[in-house]
């Protein structure tokens, strides 16, 4: 078995706001960017019609890197919070030194190791000073999300699809698919609260061979767990077609299970990434239309 983690699936309601967040502060890549006319049939931009974008930014290529993919919907200015994703973890001596130089930056905490604030759309990072070596010196490293049971999520992400555990106790536990994937958290809400995904949820996302595709599927029926979009082929216009399944694990969180062979193709890193992201945020004018019709971009509650 070889899995591995690609990416943790955002949705953002001001493209400029958060390319100069992720890019210009904390110094991420744009990876590739793509601009959709039609909803995906898996629902990566989630439960919306229309025109939407999805920008790849991370510090390095995904055949490499774990990343953030950023989905845009024209129509929708911003998104309800819920309390399932908790945080994301930075290890980067460049990015908190950045972020320390910025006056206009509010930190909701800060020490001498660690920085943690919120991206325009309310979106938890801890940013920590940590030195890599020079050919990788800032990570992705960690996501870290709700659950309402550890043992109940234990046995789904371990023992159903195959994950390593790291560490864990009765409140929390880590693991990841290889030793150098970033981890994934999954930590015990407080207070017996039920998890609440609201409009905001997000999507995490691995590659495995795409012969472990039916697998995957075949085992979560075996045991009666959500299947949310079953094996299907996806299109991204003028470059690879890749195989996905989504899951959902008992807490509701959406894993992607994408097949190797064709995201390998599409995952390559586009020179002009950042060249087609500044055409569509230039040629972007459903800001202006919305407020000249006085109804604004929907606020999705």
């Amino acid at each position: 078995m070889t899995r591995r983690a690609l990416h943790y699936v955002l949705k953002i309601g001001d493209r400029n706001k958060n390319i100069k967040f992720f890019r210009d502060l904390l110094g991420m890549k744009v990876l590739r960017h793509e601009e959709f006319h039609e909803m995906c049939q898996a629902q990566c931009n989630g439960p919306y019609d229309g025109k939407w974008s999805k920008t790849m930014i991370g510090y390095g290529p995904e055949n490499e890197n774990f990343v953030l993919e950023l989905t845009y919907n024209y129509g929708i200015g911003n998104y309800k919070l819920g309390n399932d994703l908790l945080s994301i973890r930075i290890e980067s001596k460049l990015a908190y030194e950045n972020i320390s130089k910025q006056k206009d930056v509010f930190f909701m905490h800060k020490n001498p190791e660690c920085i943690v604030l919120n991206s325009p759309d309310g979106y938890l990072f801890e940013v920590f000073k940590s030195d890599h070596p020079l050919d990788q010196p800032s990570l992705i490293t960690k996501v870290s999300l709700s659950t309402t049971n550890v043992d109940r999520s234990k046995n789904y992400w371990h023992n159903l699809l195959g994950m390593n555990l790291h560490e864990g106790n009765d409140k929390h536990f880590i693991g990841s698919f290889g030793e150098q994937d970033a981890r994934l958290e999954m930590v015990l809400i407080a207070g017996n609260q039920p998890i609440r995904h609201e409009k905001a949820y997000g999507r995490i996302a691995f590659a495995c061979p795409e012969s472990e595709l039916s697998q995957i599927q075949e085992r979560m029926l075996a045991n009666k767990q959500t299947i949310l979009t079953k094996l299907v082929s996806l299109d991204t216009p003028g470059k690879a077609t890749v195989q996905v399944v989504i899951l959902a694990d008992p807490d509701g969180h959406e894993i992607c299970f994408v097949g190797d062979e064709g995201f390998s193709k599409l995952s390559q890193m586009d020179p002009n990434a950042n060249d087609l992201l500044k055409q569509a945020m230039e040629t972007d004018k459903s800001n202006e239309w919305y407020a000249k019709s006085g109804a604004g971009k929907q606020k999705c509650e």
